[in-house]
Protein backbone atom coordinates (compact mmCIF):
# COMPACT_ATOMS: atom_id res chain seq x y z
CA UNK A 1 0.00 0.00 0.00
CA UNK A 2 1.61 3.15 -0.90
CA UNK A 3 1.57 5.75 1.49
CA UNK A 4 2.92 9.86 1.78
CA UNK A 5 6.14 9.55 3.29
CA UNK A 6 6.86 12.59 5.22
CA UNK A 7 10.17 12.79 7.14
CA UNK A 8 9.91 13.34 11.15
CA UNK A 9 6.11 13.62 10.84
CA UNK A 10 5.81 13.51 14.62
CA UNK A 11 8.35 15.73 15.90
CA UNK A 12 7.41 18.32 13.40
CA UNK A 13 4.09 17.62 14.19
CA UNK A 14 5.30 18.87 18.02
CA UNK A 15 7.75 21.41 17.05
CA UNK A 16 4.47 23.50 15.05
CA UNK A 17 1.92 23.12 18.04
CA UNK A 18 5.24 24.54 20.78
CA UNK A 19 5.75 27.08 17.96
CA UNK A 20 1.85 28.41 18.05
CA UNK A 21 1.57 28.06 21.54
CA UNK A 22 4.84 30.30 22.61
CA UNK A 23 3.93 32.54 19.76
CA UNK A 24 0.45 32.98 21.61
CA UNK A 25 1.84 32.98 25.32
CA UNK A 26 3.89 36.08 24.08
CA UNK A 27 0.97 37.76 22.16
CA UNK A 28 -0.86 37.76 25.57
CA UNK A 29 2.40 38.62 27.71
CA UNK A 30 3.68 41.41 25.61
CA UNK A 31 1.07 44.84 25.48
CA UNK A 32 -0.58 45.90 22.32
CA UNK A 33 1.72 48.14 19.72
CA UNK A 34 0.76 52.44 19.96
CA UNK A 35 -2.90 52.27 18.15
CA UNK A 36 -2.90 48.46 17.64
CA UNK A 37 -6.24 46.89 18.56
CA UNK A 38 -6.24 43.13 20.27
CA UNK A 39 -9.28 41.02 20.96
CA UNK A 40 -9.71 39.93 24.40
CA UNK A 41 -10.36 36.26 24.38
CA UNK A 42 -12.94 36.01 27.62
CA UNK A 43 -13.00 32.26 27.17
CA UNK A 44 -16.93 32.26 28.41
CA UNK A 45 -18.68 35.16 28.40
CA UNK A 46 -22.48 34.68 27.96
CA UNK A 47 -21.87 36.09 24.66
CA UNK A 48 -19.30 34.05 23.15
CA UNK A 49 -21.69 30.84 24.81
CA UNK A 50 -24.07 32.08 22.51
CA UNK A 51 -22.17 32.36 19.65
CA UNK A 52 -21.78 28.46 20.89
CA UNK A 53 -24.84 27.66 20.65
CA UNK A 54 -25.40 29.76 16.98
CA UNK A 55 -23.08 27.78 15.64
CA UNK A 56 -24.13 24.33 16.71
CA UNK A 57 -27.98 24.93 15.07
CA UNK A 58 -25.18 26.21 11.99
CA UNK A 59 -23.68 23.07 12.04
CA UNK A 60 -27.18 21.07 11.95
CA UNK A 61 -28.10 21.69 8.27
CA UNK A 62 -24.70 22.41 6.98
CA UNK A 63 -21.75 20.27 8.26
CA UNK A 64 -22.14 16.55 8.72
CA UNK A 65 -20.89 17.64 5.00
CA UNK A 66 -19.71 17.98 4.51
CA UNK A 67 -22.77 19.78 5.25
CA UNK A 68 -26.66 20.15 3.63
CA UNK A 69 -29.01 18.72 6.21
CA UNK A 70 -25.12 17.49 7.27
CA UNK A 71 -22.61 16.52 5.52
CA UNK A 72 -23.73 12.79 6.98
CA UNK A 73 -26.68 12.86 6.41
CA UNK A 74 -26.04 13.03 2.34
CA UNK A 75 -25.44 9.48 2.41
CA UNK A 76 -29.20 8.26 3.03
CA UNK A 77 -30.13 10.50 -0.15
CA UNK A 78 -27.06 8.68 -2.06
CA UNK A 79 -28.10 5.14 -1.05
CA UNK A 80 -32.05 6.70 -1.76
CA UNK A 81 -31.01 7.79 -5.53
CA UNK A 82 -28.70 4.77 -5.99
CA UNK A 83 -31.56 1.93 -5.76
CA UNK A 84 -34.78 4.54 -5.84
CA UNK A 85 -34.61 7.61 -8.20
CA UNK A 86 -32.10 7.29 -10.63
CA UNK A 87 -31.96 3.40 -10.66
CA UNK A 88 -30.61 3.97 -14.29
CA UNK A 89 -27.73 6.29 -12.87
CA UNK A 90 -24.25 4.43 -12.13
CA UNK A 91 -23.29 5.33 -8.39
CA UNK A 92 -20.65 7.29 -9.43
CA UNK A 93 -22.69 9.69 -11.65
CA UNK A 94 -24.71 9.95 -8.58
CA UNK A 95 -22.47 10.36 -5.73
CA UNK A 96 -21.50 13.78 -7.53
CA UNK A 97 -24.52 15.27 -6.18
CA UNK A 98 -23.10 15.06 -2.80
CA UNK A 99 -19.08 15.63 -3.57
CA UNK A 100 -20.63 18.88 -5.40
CA UNK A 101 -22.54 19.71 -2.15
CA UNK A 102 -20.12 18.89 0.45
CA UNK A 103 -17.06 20.17 -2.20
CA UNK A 104 -18.65 23.72 -2.74
CA UNK A 105 -19.69 24.17 1.02
CA UNK A 106 -15.73 23.89 1.55
CA UNK A 107 -14.84 25.42 -1.85
CA UNK A 108 -16.62 28.83 -1.33
CA UNK A 109 -14.80 28.82 2.01
CA UNK A 110 -11.80 31.62 0.50
CA UNK A 111 -14.57 33.81 -0.56
CA UNK A 112 -16.60 33.55 2.60
CA UNK A 113 -13.62 33.58 5.09
CA UNK A 114 -11.99 36.99 2.94
CA UNK A 115 -15.54 38.70 3.31
CA UNK A 116 -15.77 37.38 7.47
CA UNK A 117 -12.27 39.00 7.98
CA UNK A 118 -13.66 42.61 5.95
CA UNK A 119 -16.57 42.24 8.62
CA UNK A 120 -19.44 41.44 6.10
CA UNK A 121 -20.36 38.36 8.57
CA UNK A 122 -24.12 39.35 8.85
CA UNK A 123 -24.46 39.43 5.22
CA UNK A 124 -22.98 36.56 4.33
CA UNK A 125 -25.31 34.58 7.36
CA UNK A 126 -28.28 35.84 6.06
CA UNK A 127 -27.44 35.58 2.29
CA UNK A 128 -26.43 31.81 3.11
CA UNK A 129 -29.00 30.56 5.30
CA UNK A 130 -31.79 32.17 1.97
CA UNK A 131 -29.94 30.07 -0.31
CA UNK A 132 -29.78 26.89 1.56
CA UNK A 133 -33.32 27.32 2.83
CA UNK A 134 -34.53 27.88 -0.94
CA UNK A 135 -32.29 25.44 -2.45
CA UNK A 136 -33.93 22.90 0.20
CA UNK A 137 -37.37 23.42 -0.81
CA UNK A 138 -36.54 23.70 -4.75
CA UNK A 139 -35.27 19.39 -4.12
CA UNK A 140 -38.53 18.16 -2.93
CA UNK A 141 -39.87 19.47 -6.34
CA UNK A 142 -37.87 16.74 -8.19
CA UNK A 143 -39.11 14.53 -10.75
CA UNK A 144 -37.59 10.72 -10.88
CA UNK A 145 -35.07 10.21 -13.35
CA UNK A 146 -34.35 13.80 -13.77
CA UNK A 147 -31.48 14.20 -12.67
CA UNK A 148 -30.20 17.49 -13.22
CA UNK A 149 -32.60 18.82 -10.80
CA UNK A 150 -30.82 17.45 -8.00
CA UNK A 151 -27.98 18.64 -9.15
CA UNK A 152 -28.41 21.74 -9.51
CA UNK A 153 -31.04 21.73 -6.12
CA UNK A 154 -28.95 19.99 -3.66
CA UNK A 155 -25.29 19.71 -5.47
CA UNK A 156 -25.28 23.14 -6.29
CA UNK A 157 -27.53 25.46 -4.28
CA UNK A 158 -26.71 23.79 -0.62
CA UNK A 159 -23.30 23.55 -1.74
CA UNK A 160 -23.11 27.41 -1.84
CA UNK A 161 -25.30 28.44 0.63
CA UNK A 162 -23.51 26.14 3.35
CA UNK A 163 -20.26 27.54 2.61
CA UNK A 164 -21.33 30.79 3.02
CA UNK A 165 -22.40 30.42 6.19
CA UNK A 166 -20.08 27.64 7.75
CA UNK A 167 -16.56 28.90 7.06
CA UNK A 168 -17.75 32.31 9.33
CA UNK A 169 -19.89 30.39 11.54
CA UNK A 170 -16.40 28.40 11.91
CA UNK A 171 -14.17 31.43 12.03
CA UNK A 172 -16.06 33.67 14.48
CA UNK A 173 -15.44 31.39 17.49
CA UNK A 174 -11.84 32.35 17.56
CA UNK A 175 -13.10 35.96 18.42
CA UNK A 176 -14.01 34.62 22.01
CA UNK A 177 -12.11 31.66 22.79
CA UNK A 178 -8.43 30.97 22.35
CA UNK A 179 -7.66 28.66 25.01
CA UNK A 180 -10.88 26.14 24.62
CA UNK A 181 -10.70 26.62 20.70
CA UNK A 182 -10.62 23.07 19.89
CA UNK A 183 -13.06 22.48 22.73
CA UNK A 184 -16.07 25.16 21.06
CA UNK A 185 -14.84 24.09 17.79
CA UNK A 186 -15.30 20.40 18.66
CA UNK A 187 -18.53 21.08 20.63
CA UNK A 188 -19.91 23.15 16.81
CA UNK A 189 -18.92 20.14 14.71
CA UNK A 190 -20.49 17.07 17.05
CA UNK A 191 -23.74 19.16 17.01
CA UNK A 192 -23.38 18.51 13.08
CA UNK A 193 -23.60 14.49 13.90
CA UNK A 194 -26.59 15.66 16.04
CA UNK A 195 -28.33 16.87 13.07
CA UNK A 196 -26.90 13.81 11.39
CA UNK A 197 -28.94 11.71 13.29
CA UNK A 198 -32.07 13.55 13.96
CA UNK A 199 -32.11 14.14 9.47
CA UNK A 200 -31.37 10.58 8.86
CA UNK A 201 -33.84 9.05 10.72
CA UNK A 202 -36.71 11.34 9.44
CA UNK A 203 -35.88 11.20 6.09
CA UNK A 204 -35.30 7.32 5.70
CA UNK A 205 -38.89 6.59 7.60
CA UNK A 206 -41.24 9.41 5.70
CA UNK A 207 -39.82 8.40 2.50
CA UNK A 208 -41.34 4.94 3.52
CA UNK A 209 -44.61 7.04 4.09
CA UNK A 210 -47.52 6.40 1.55
CA UNK A 211 -48.87 9.94 1.71
CA UNK A 212 -45.55 11.75 2.46
CA UNK A 213 -42.36 10.46 0.69
CA UNK A 214 -39.73 11.90 -0.77
CA UNK A 215 -41.39 15.12 -1.63
CA UNK A 216 -42.44 16.08 2.16
CA UNK A 217 -39.98 14.16 4.18
CA UNK A 218 -37.56 16.96 2.22
CA UNK A 219 -40.17 20.21 3.01
CA UNK A 220 -40.06 18.95 6.85
CA UNK A 221 -36.34 18.55 7.01
CA UNK A 222 -36.59 22.22 5.09
CA UNK A 223 -38.73 23.93 7.59
CA UNK A 224 -36.81 22.18 10.29
CA UNK A 225 -33.67 24.24 9.05
CA UNK A 226 -36.34 27.31 9.08
CA UNK A 227 -36.55 27.21 12.24
CA UNK A 228 -32.79 26.67 13.80
CA UNK A 229 -30.98 29.49 10.95
CA UNK A 230 -33.52 31.52 12.11
CA UNK A 231 -32.51 31.56 15.88
CA UNK A 232 -28.94 31.36 14.94
CA UNK A 233 -29.13 34.29 12.51
CA UNK A 234 -30.54 36.12 15.69
CA UNK A 235 -28.01 35.20 18.57
CA UNK A 236 -25.16 34.83 16.62
CA UNK A 237 -22.40 38.11 16.73
CA UNK A 238 -18.78 38.66 15.46
CA UNK A 239 -16.62 40.99 17.96
CA UNK A 240 -14.38 42.94 15.56
CA UNK A 241 -12.33 45.25 16.80
CA UNK A 242 -13.21 48.94 17.63
CA UNK A 243 -11.72 49.94 14.76
CA UNK A 244 -10.74 48.38 10.83
CA UNK A 245 -8.13 45.73 11.08
CA UNK A 246 -5.72 46.22 8.76
CA UNK A 247 -5.56 44.14 5.45
CA UNK A 248 -4.39 40.93 5.79
CA UNK A 249 -0.76 40.15 4.77
CA UNK A 250 -1.24 37.49 1.68
CA UNK A 251 2.31 37.26 1.07
CA UNK A 252 3.15 36.29 4.63
CA UNK A 253 0.24 33.16 4.41
CA UNK A 254 1.46 32.20 1.32
CA UNK A 255 5.61 32.03 2.64
CA UNK A 256 3.94 29.95 5.71
CA UNK A 257 5.70 26.32 5.05
CA UNK A 258 4.00 24.65 7.43
CA UNK A 259 0.42 25.61 7.49
CA UNK A 260 0.70 24.47 3.65
CA UNK A 261 2.05 21.74 4.71
CA UNK A 262 -0.68 20.89 6.62
CA UNK A 263 -3.03 21.88 3.80
CA UNK A 264 -1.66 19.04 2.09
CA UNK A 265 -2.16 16.59 4.69
CA UNK A 266 -5.53 17.84 4.52
CA UNK A 267 -6.26 17.47 1.20
CA UNK A 268 -4.88 13.64 1.10
CA UNK A 269 -6.91 12.54 3.95
CA UNK A 270 -10.12 14.02 2.74
CA UNK A 271 -9.70 12.15 -0.63
CA UNK A 272 -10.36 8.81 1.67
CA UNK A 273 -11.92 9.79 4.74
CA UNK A 274 -15.62 10.27 3.65
CA UNK A 275 -15.68 6.76 1.66
CA UNK A 276 -17.58 4.91 4.63
CA UNK A 277 -20.34 7.90 5.22
CA UNK A 278 -21.10 7.89 1.63
CA UNK A 279 -21.01 4.05 1.52
CA UNK A 280 -22.14 2.10 4.52
CA UNK A 281 -25.90 1.94 3.75
CA UNK A 282 -25.31 1.05 0.53
CA UNK A 283 -22.48 -1.71 1.74
CA UNK A 284 -24.99 -2.75 4.29
CA UNK A 285 -27.57 -3.69 1.66
CA UNK A 286 -24.93 -5.06 -0.76
CA UNK A 287 -24.44 -7.69 2.22
CA UNK A 288 -28.08 -8.53 2.63
CA UNK A 289 -28.29 -6.40 6.10
CA UNK A 290 -31.77 -6.96 7.69
CA UNK A 291 -33.48 -4.19 5.77
CA UNK A 292 -34.99 -2.78 8.66
CA UNK A 293 -31.77 -2.19 10.50
CA UNK A 294 -30.21 -0.46 7.32
CA UNK A 295 -32.11 2.95 8.08
CA UNK A 296 -29.94 2.93 11.31
CA UNK A 297 -26.48 2.22 9.82
CA UNK A 298 -26.07 6.06 9.36
CA UNK A 299 -27.65 7.51 12.96
CA UNK A 300 -24.93 4.77 14.28
CA UNK A 301 -22.33 6.41 12.46
CA UNK A 302 -23.05 9.55 13.27
CA UNK A 303 -23.83 8.61 17.53
CA UNK A 304 -19.77 7.72 17.56
CA UNK A 305 -19.32 10.66 15.69
CA UNK A 306 -20.21 12.85 18.72
CA UNK A 307 -17.83 11.77 21.51
CA UNK A 308 -14.97 11.55 18.86
CA UNK A 309 -16.12 15.78 17.93
CA UNK A 310 -15.54 16.52 21.97
CA UNK A 311 -13.72 13.83 23.50
CA UNK A 312 -10.18 14.29 21.85
CA UNK A 313 -10.37 17.69 21.41
CA UNK A 314 -9.73 18.15 25.43
CA UNK A 315 -5.96 16.64 24.42
CA UNK A 316 -5.69 18.65 21.50
CA UNK A 317 -5.69 21.87 23.85
CA UNK A 318 -3.31 20.45 26.06
CA UNK A 319 -0.92 18.25 23.56
CA UNK A 320 -1.49 20.12 20.64
CA UNK A 321 -3.95 20.01 17.37
CA UNK A 322 -1.44 18.21 15.47
CA UNK A 323 -0.39 15.69 18.04
CA UNK A 324 -4.04 14.57 18.29
CA UNK A 325 -5.26 14.77 14.68
CA UNK A 326 -2.63 12.37 12.66
CA UNK A 327 -3.46 9.19 15.15
CA UNK A 328 -6.75 10.07 14.48
CA UNK A 329 -6.67 9.88 10.83
CA UNK A 330 -4.02 7.13 10.77
CA UNK A 331 -5.75 5.23 12.72
CA UNK A 332 -9.38 6.04 10.06
CA UNK A 333 -7.57 4.34 7.31
CA UNK A 334 -6.61 1.50 9.31
CA UNK A 335 -10.12 0.70 10.64
CA UNK A 336 -11.96 1.73 7.75
CA UNK A 337 -10.34 -1.89 6.00
CA UNK A 338 -11.90 -3.77 8.77
CA UNK A 339 -15.31 -3.05 6.88
CA UNK A 340 -14.35 -6.03 4.25
CA UNK A 341 -14.77 -8.24 7.09
CA UNK A 342 -18.61 -7.77 8.04
CA UNK A 343 -21.04 -10.12 7.41
CA UNK A 344 -23.80 -9.12 10.08
CA UNK A 345 -25.65 -6.55 11.95
CA UNK A 346 -23.45 -6.70 14.93
CA UNK A 347 -20.29 -6.18 12.43
CA UNK A 348 -21.92 -3.24 11.32
CA UNK A 349 -22.63 -1.41 14.88
CA UNK A 350 -19.12 -1.91 15.85
CA UNK A 351 -17.62 -0.32 12.36
CA UNK A 352 -19.81 2.56 12.59
CA UNK A 353 -19.14 3.14 16.50
CA UNK A 354 -15.48 2.76 16.32
CA UNK A 355 -15.05 4.64 12.70
CA UNK A 356 -16.90 7.27 13.70
CA UNK A 357 -15.60 8.36 16.59
CA UNK A 358 -11.82 8.14 15.24
CA UNK A 359 -13.19 9.72 11.57
CA UNK A 360 -15.19 12.00 13.61
CA UNK A 361 -11.84 13.69 15.78
CA UNK A 362 -10.21 13.93 12.51
CA UNK A 363 -13.17 16.03 10.60
CA UNK A 364 -13.36 18.27 13.61
CA UNK A 365 -9.10 18.88 14.74
CA UNK A 366 -9.16 20.26 11.12
CA UNK A 367 -10.70 24.02 12.20
CA UNK A 368 -8.66 23.96 15.63
CA UNK A 369 -5.29 23.10 13.63
CA UNK A 370 -5.42 25.71 10.75
CA UNK A 371 -7.00 28.40 13.17
CA UNK A 372 -3.55 27.97 15.88
CA UNK A 373 -1.47 29.28 12.76
CA UNK A 374 -3.32 32.50 13.35
CA UNK A 375 -1.10 34.89 15.87
CA UNK A 376 -2.22 38.40 14.59
CA UNK A 377 -3.34 40.09 17.66
CA UNK A 378 -6.54 40.86 16.02
CA UNK A 379 -7.14 37.62 14.47
CA UNK A 380 -7.57 39.57 11.27
CA UNK A 381 -6.49 36.66 8.99
CA UNK A 382 -8.32 33.52 10.78
CA UNK A 383 -11.28 33.54 7.97
CA UNK A 384 -8.61 33.67 4.93
CA UNK A 385 -6.53 30.88 6.25
CA UNK A 386 -9.44 28.60 7.42
CA UNK A 387 -11.18 29.34 3.85
CA UNK A 388 -8.49 28.58 1.96
CA UNK A 389 -7.48 25.25 3.65
CA UNK A 390 -11.56 24.80 3.28
CA UNK A 391 -10.97 25.41 -0.13
CA UNK A 392 -8.11 23.08 -0.48
CA UNK A 393 -10.71 20.41 1.13
CA UNK A 394 -12.97 20.92 -1.22
CA UNK A 395 -10.79 20.30 -4.37
CA UNK A 396 -10.50 16.54 -2.61
CA UNK A 397 -14.11 16.40 -1.68
CA UNK A 398 -15.10 16.79 -5.14
CA UNK A 399 -13.26 14.02 -6.54
CA UNK A 400 -12.79 11.81 -3.89
CA UNK A 401 -16.19 10.43 -3.70
CA UNK A 402 -16.79 9.98 -7.66
CA UNK A 403 -13.32 8.18 -7.61
CA UNK A 404 -14.61 6.10 -5.09
CA UNK A 405 -17.64 5.46 -6.79
CA UNK A 406 -16.07 4.70 -10.15
CA UNK A 407 -13.38 2.44 -8.19
CA UNK A 408 -16.91 0.52 -7.01
CA UNK A 409 -18.42 0.08 -10.14
CA UNK A 410 -22.31 -1.49 -10.45
CA UNK A 411 -20.96 -4.84 -9.83
CA UNK A 412 -20.18 -3.49 -6.10
CA UNK A 413 -16.65 -4.64 -5.62
CA UNK A 414 -15.77 -3.02 -2.13
CA UNK A 415 -12.37 -3.92 -1.89
CA UNK A 416 -11.02 -1.10 -4.42
CA UNK A 417 -12.72 1.81 -2.76
CA UNK A 418 -12.20 0.68 0.73
CA UNK A 419 -8.36 -0.02 -0.27
CA UNK A 420 -8.24 3.49 -1.94
CA UNK A 421 -9.70 5.02 1.02
CA UNK A 422 -7.50 4.09 3.26
CA UNK A 423 -4.33 4.69 1.48
CA UNK A 424 -5.90 7.87 1.19
CA UNK A 425 -6.54 8.65 4.76
CA UNK A 426 -3.20 7.22 6.03
CA UNK A 427 -0.59 9.88 6.93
Amino acid sequence: MATLELPNISSMSQSIAETNDSKIEQLEAEPPAPGAETLVFEEGTLRGWLTVLGGSLVAMPTFGNNQVRSILARVVYQDFYTRTFFPNETPSTISWIGSVQVSLAFLIGVLAGKLFDKGYFRILLVSGSLLLLFSSFMLSLVKPGHFYQALLSQGFGMGIGSGLIFVPSISVLSHYFRRRRAVVMGIVLSTGSLGSIIYAIIFNKLIKHENLGFPWAVRIIAFINVFVLAISNLIMKPRPPARKPEPVDLTQILRDGPYWLTNLGMFLGFLGVFVPYFYLQLFSFSRGINAEFLTWTIPILNAGAMPGRVLPNFLADRYGTLNVLLPAAFLSGTIMWALLGITNDAGVVVFALFYGFVSGAFLTLVSPTIAAFSTSPTMNDIGLRIGISYSVIGLALLGGTPIAGALLTSSYIWWRPLLYGCDKTNP
